[in-house]
């Protein structure tokens, strides 16, 4: 999930989060040097807060001090020039030290410029903790939407379960159609003295007209069970249920949302494919649209 969080504290010290999405935590730290030893305590926290999302922590020491700073010591002016002795000798033809850089220096190696551990610590805790509400708060959004793609689906398969049997009704009417459309033309053949007649993909010679109607009848139902989806549909609404349970619920949800999103999908796909009416594949694109936004939007919940 998205956020952002800002904290000052103590001396000038600024510790700033920002987050996006992401399926794993990817952390990025962005420290000056004077804060380089805190990077592995920094992870820690982090880590025992924030599981998901690509999130960079940055910290800087914005000094109050400058404008009443002292003028480097004596002592420390000696030792950078006992330094720069050291290194001409070795590397003659490098660059003298600027007025700038002296100072520079001279106020990294001052002590009283350095910050306390604890306060470091406190900065960055207190950051984590605003983002971390800041995420909470976009993670109630995000289950408010997902909620209502979860009501979407549920009223798309509760249309789609009365129209399985209205198909299969229909497709009868249609074999019966078709083999008394046969027998008709067989009669008349056999009127006119026919031998045989080849009806469709095979012979209908000798076959009563009742074993005939079987066929038929057996054929309707055997195509009843190919495009019965009462299976899934009821896969898909235990799903949803699980899904609904789960936001209610609460918690670390990324990783169990996900599988039962690729589960709703692959529910929804087998719909499509079974269709035999228009009204149930309008249905099935309609619930792939809505699995599809679900998936963007679970992307983003920890």
């Amino acid at each position: 999930m998205t956020g952002y969080a800002s904290v000052t504290h103590g001396r000038g010290l600024v510790v700033e989060c920002r987050s996006v999405n992401g399926r794993f935590l990817d952390l990025s730290l962005k420290l000056p040097e004077e804060l380089r030893g805190f990077e592995p305590a920094l992870r820690e926290l982090v880590a025992a807060r924030i599981k998901r999302g690509k999130l960079e922590l940055r910290a800087n020491l914005h000094r109050t001090d400058t404008p009443n700073a002292q003028p480097p010591s004596a002592q420390v002016l000696q030792q950078l020039a006992q330094w720069q002795a050291q290194v001409h000798q070795i590397l003659p033809q490098a660059q003298a030290l600027s007025v700038a850089e002296v100072v520079q220096l001279a106020r990294s190696l001052a002590p009283s410029t350095a910050v306390e551990d604890v306060e470091v610590l406190a900065a960055a805790q207190d950051c984590i903790e605003a983002l971390a509400e800041a995420r909470q708060r976009e993670g109630q959004r995000l289950v408010d939407i997902l909620l209502e793609n979860v009501s979407l689906i549920e009223s798309l398969a509760t249309r789609a379960r009365p129209l399985v049997p209205a198909v299969v009704q229909r497709q009868q009417v249609r074999f019966l159609e078709r083999w008394n459309d046969a027998l008709k033309a067989a009669d008349v053949q056999a009127k006119t003295g026919a031998h045989a007649a080849v009806l469709g993909a095979g012979s209908m010679g000798g076959l009563a007209r009742e074993a005939m109607q079987e066929r038929a009848l057996s054929e309707a139902a055997a195509f009843a069970l190919r495009i019965d989806v009462a299976e899934e549909l009821s896969r898909l609404q235990a799903h949803l249920q699980e899904i609904r349970r789960l936001l209610q619920q609460g918690g670390e949800l990324g990783k169990r949302l996900d599988f039962l999103i690729q589960e709703l999908h692959r529910e929804a796909n087998t719909l499509g494919s079974k269709s035999a009416a228009l009204e149930l594949t309008d249905l099935s694109v309609n619930m792939k649209v809505a699995i599809e936004q679900m998936r963007e939007q679970v992307q983003n919940i920890e």
